[in-house]
């Protein structure tokens, strides 16, 4: 990847890994945009949708990216758009955020955490594509603390989190989310932590 020229950063990461602010630090560092919830105003936007409602679309269970439409009738009575049944659909949605994406991308250089950021840029000519991840316990400690939880309900987190995403990935892009050919590089942060992370990403990529 060459810091002369534009260029996207995409972040895939388990949950837990602190890849969410592992990116926005990065991006501060290189003086770039982070995109992350601004894609899901830009889709709310497209769609009418609230940001809340959006954020709540995208934490519900697996079974939402297949069926979108009905689960967004719930919100038709709060709503002054009112959907006909094939007016919103899930593929529709991930065609939205990939959309956004491109057109920040498009503009100016740029890091971007998660929504297959590695599938909707696969063909870029100047991107680096990481995946950060780490062991089960240094996971469900970060989570215990960020989100004042014990360890039970800590690892429900990360399997509910990781299962959505895999199968988002999967669904959407027909990659395996850990098949390390999708990336350029894979990152265990476990012996960094986020700092470290972001200086070691930093000395990668060349930057002084």
């Amino acid at each position: 990847m060459n810091l002369n020229d534009q260029y996207i950063i995409t972040i895939n990461r388990q949950f837990g890994t602190g890849g969410h602010e592992i990116g926005a630090e990065l991006a501060r560092r290189l003086n770039v945009k982070f995109i992350d919830k601004q894609i899901l105003k830009a889709v709310a936007q497209k769609f009418n949708l609230t940001e809340e409602e959006a954020v709540s679309l995208e934490k519900k269970r697996p079974s939402w990216w297949e069926d979108f439409t009905k689960f967004y009738q719930n919100f038709v009575s709060i709503s002054e758009y009112t959907p006909t049944t094939n007016d919103i659909t899930s593929r529709q949605l991930f065609y939205a955020q990939a959309k956004a994406m491109r057109e920040v991308a498009e503009q100016e250089s740029c890091v971007i955490v998660g929504r297959c950021g590695f599938h909707v840029f696969k063909d870029h000519p100047n991107k680096l594509s990481i995946f950060l991840h780490a062991p089960m316990p240094q996971r469900v400690e970060r989570i215990m603390k960020l989100y004042h939880v014990d360890e039970h309900k800590a690892r429900i987190l990360i399997e509910d989190n990781d299962y959505t995403r895999e199968l988002y990935t999967k669904t959407y892009t027909g990659c395996e989310r850990y098949d390390a050919r999708n990336y350029d590089l894979s990152l265990d942060i476990s012996g960094y932590g986020v700092n470290g992370a972001v200086e070691f990403l930093l000395g990668f990529i060349g930057h002084h």
